[in-house]
């Protein structure tokens, strides 16, 4: 019965280092996307986020 606990625990040990970097890429990932579609809708990635608003110097055709 211990050895088994211990196994389980060896596991964990070696698992979870392994996946921390899969969860930080995603978060990354997910955040770069979330950016590029926020562009694509007008807004700027500036502080603080604000939507891009058309000159009123510029001539509609």
């Amino acid at each position: 019965m211990k050895a088994r606990s211990l196994l389980y625990l060896g596991i964990l040990v070696l698992v979870v280092p392994a996946l921390s970097g899969c969860w930080l890429l995603a978060a990354g990932g997910a955040g770069a996307y979330g950016g590029y579609k926020a562009k694509e809708e007008g807004y700027t990635l500036q502080n603080p986020v604000t939507k891009e608003k058309p000159d009123s110097s510029q001539k509609r055709d």
